[in-house]
């Protein structure tokens, strides 16, 4: 993500989106009561010239939208960002409209406030770090391997199997283990958390077999593709890179409240529940808090949202960092079971 300019005092940040890791990022961060303005098709009554009849036409205009709803499904490839249009040109009447962010969308993000957790990720987003993902595509006989990048991706291999047109299934299998070996050494290389292996017809599940019980299958995703050739380019566009990075982001947040859950239970280097939480914060002993989005909807909810801000700010102010963690996902749930808000400490605290 390319953030163009950057008007925190005014409340506005104009942002490009370049990949699809962006608009997990912006459906983080856009929420219902914000004014969104950008480029987008509308549909336009035009009257014929004897005014007799209109007839309706999409036509590209700026508006502003005040956002009602924000959604971005693992299975979707677009952000759709709906809500009530407040300003367009004179023949666009104000009604519900719906944005599609997908990659190239322009667009101004309104708040009357932006905090610190929110500004964290757009940086997060911008500073170009990609996921850490692989992806291979294969048939019986060729295979190509990539990583993905901040745009795009990078091609680390391609390599063809010496297997006959006929169906040799030793071959093939051998041709299995050579790409196994290579998945192995980028997952290393690359630190992969997700590998999507991609093939015509039957091909994926054929290595599934030689791969058994392997360790390196429980980071697999399963995708189609119409042929190794071109196969990369395809399984961006599919619906499973989607599910790939918002894989990643499950296994980190998992990660953190596994630590923590593990620190209560040693008694140790945690604190959880709002009172104990405000307690370790306000002794300077917050390393990392942890809070779910849905504890955060909450309190907005009921206009007490400012003790939670208070804490993220102080949070941040004492060089800690703050998480948010999705309440859709197993991690959130567990701590939406501890009150959403939990801390990693510094140090032990006495209660």
């Amino acid at each position: 993500m390319r953030i163009l300019k950057s008007e925190v005092k005014k409340g506005r940040i104009t942002v490009a989106v370049q990949t699809l890791d962006d608009l997990w990022y912006l459906s983080q961060i856009i929420e219902k009561g914000d004014l969104v303005k950008g480029r987008t098709l509308r549909k336009i009554q035009v009257r014929g010239k004897e005014e007799r009849g209109s007839s309706a036409v999409k036509k590209p205009v700026w508006i502003k939208l005040s956002v009602e709803n924000v959604e971005f499904h693992k299975h979707s490839s677009v952000l759709r960002v709906s809500g009530i249009i407040v300003e367009a040109p004179e023949d666009v009447p104000h009604a519900h409209h719906t944005f599609n962010f997908e990659e190239g969308t322009v667009a101004t993000i309104m708040k009357e406030k932006w905090y610190g957790f929110q500004l964290k990720r757009l940086k997060e987003a911008s500073s170009g770090r990609a996921a850490r993902i692989l992806i291979c595509v294969f048939d019986r006989e060729e295979a190509a391997f990539a990583v993905l990048q901040e745009r795009g991706y990078k091609l680390l291999a391609e390599i063809r199997g010496d297997v006959e047109k006929k169906f040799q299934k030793t071959e093939t299998r051998n041709f299995y283990r050579e790409i196994i070996r290579l998945l192995k050494e980028y997952e290393e290389r690359f630190k992969a958390e997700r590998i999507i292996i991609a093939s015509p017809s039957f091909w994926k599940e054929e290595l599934l077999k030689e791969l058994g019980n392997d360790s390196l299958r429980s980071k697999l995703i399963l995708a189609a593709c119409g042929s190794v050739n071109g196969g990369i380019n395809e399984v961006l566009k599919r619906p499973e890179l989607a599910d790939a990075l918002k894989q990643e982001r499950v296994s980190k947040e998992s990660r953190l409240v596994e630590e923590l859950f593990l620190e209560i239970s040693r008694q140790g280097h945690a604190a959880y529940g709002l009172k104990e939480v405000e307690h370790a914060v306000n002794a300077g002993a917050v390393r990392i808090l942890l809070l779910t989005d849905s504890l955060i909807q909450k309190e907005r909810q009921h206009n007490s949202f400012g003790m939670i801000e208070a804490l993220m700010k102080t949070t941040e102010r004492m060089k800690g960092d703050v998480f948010i963690i999705s309440s859709e996902n197993e991690p959130g749930q567990r701590l939406d079971g501890l009150g959403g808000i939990g801390s990693l400490l510094r140090y032990r605290l006495e209660w």
